[in-house]
């Protein structure tokens, strides 16, 4: 609440004037006529765009946009959860419960509500004090928090049979120092900081189609540097380039793309004469395979351990599923042994050419463990 505060004397003194930091109809006037900032994006109707990206890309040369995004986020997080989340404590077990919904995600995750436990934000101060709330409900228990390491980048190893990438895992390499060698030329003591932040931004821009102009941002240099970065990297890994334009091809055809256990996604857009839907379909034809089965693989993970958790009477209980990470809260007696079993079922759920690593914590609330 004071922060929130803070934020808005901030603006107001920013701007010269009181205003609704919350109104994108007065932000609109005050960013774009007031102060005459250049707009990069319009709305459907054709006004200037306040939204998130179109801020953060306007956060790097102006003061204001930086202070309506962290007043935004505050605010989302103060009506979505330390406003919200008492409201939802059930009158009988005294407890919160989330709903999920199988059919909602066309990647095939679930998806949380009523209330939402799967975006409270994790590098936030925010993120980490909502998670504390989260405690066992007796005393003798802890938090179980257990989640896929890098699963998603495992996942791309495995389909574009890149052997450098496969080896590095099967090493127990850092991924991200193995491949800012790889693109860099060096070898692996060679490798700045700077090499394994642009390669880390690589490495998972390419799940999600990032072009060089959001990859030149997030690593803080031009596209044309960007771009370059992005030619070595696929000229040193062939095998991800072959595989996302194999991937997109037979996208095409089939009008759909499919997980590795069958999960089917229509894709219309990849045939529409707009070449922005296009893109998006051609994005969503390389993500969906690899998020789809990450989901795929994790839902089946929890299938095995809810079986074996009442064949073998453990005292444990699965209480959420945040996409890759499912957190339990276990009896301490048994803990470490309750932890080898979540994280062996979790590992083991299928043969892949690559090992699947999971990483797993124990606390008193949910943010110690996590």
């Amino acid at each position: 609440g004071l922060r929130l505060v803070e934020l808005e004397q901030q603006a107001h003194t920013l701007v010269g004037h009181a205003f609704n930091l919350g109104s994108p109809k007065q932000l609109q006037q005050i960013l774009y006529e007031e102060m005459g900032i250049e707009p990069i994006a319009k709305t459907p109707k054709g006004q200037p765009s306040t939204a998130e990206s179109v801020l953060q890309e306007l956060a790097h040369e102006h003061q204001l946009p930086g202070l309506i995004l962290e007043h935004r986020g505050l605010s989302k997080l103060r009506s979505t959860y330390t406003g919200a989340l008492p409201e939802c404590i059930h009158p009988a077990s005294g407890r919160v419960h989330t709903s999920y919904h199988q059919a909602v995600a066309s990647t095939g995750r679930l998806s949380s509500s009523t209330p939402n436990l799967q975006n409270i934000p994790v590098r936030t101060g925010m993120g980490r004090r909502i998670r504390e709330a989260f405690v066992p409900r007796a005393a003798g228990w802890s938090i179980l928090a257990a989640d896929y390491s890098q699963i998603e980048l495992r996942l791309m190893a495995h389909f574009a049979d890149e052997d450098s990438l496969i080896e590095s895992f099967r090493g127990g390499e850092d991924i991200h120092r193995r491949t800012a060698a790889i693109v860099n030329g060096v070898g692996l003591e060679a490798v700045t900081g700077e090499m394994r932040r642009a390669a880390k931004a690589i490495n998972f821009g390419i799940l999600y189609g990032m072009g060089a102009r959001a990859l030149g941002q997030q690593i803080g240099v031009k596209a044309k540097e960007a771009q370059a970065f992005i030619d070595g990297y696929f000229e040193r890994l062939p095998r991800v380039r072959e595989w996302i334009d194999a991937t997109i091809e037979k996208a095409r055809v089939d009008e759909e793309v499919r997980t590795l256990y069958g999960r089917r996604r229509k894709l219309p857009e990849l045939r529409s004469k707009d070449p922005r839907q296009k893109a998006f379909g051609e994005r969503i034809a390389v993500n969906t395979p690899i998020q789809g089965t990450a989901a795929d693989l994790i839902k089946i993970a929890m299938i095995r351990l809810d079986r074996r958790i009442r064949d073998e009477g453990l005292p444990v209980r699965m209480l959420l599923q945040v996409h890759d990470e499912l957190v339990f809260e276990v009896e301490d007696s048994r803990r470490d042994e309750i932890r080898d079993i979540v994280c062996a079922e979790m590992e083991n759920v299928a043969e892949l050419s690559v090992p699947l690593a999971v990483e797993a914590g124990f606390g008193a609330n949910w943010a110690e463990a996590h």
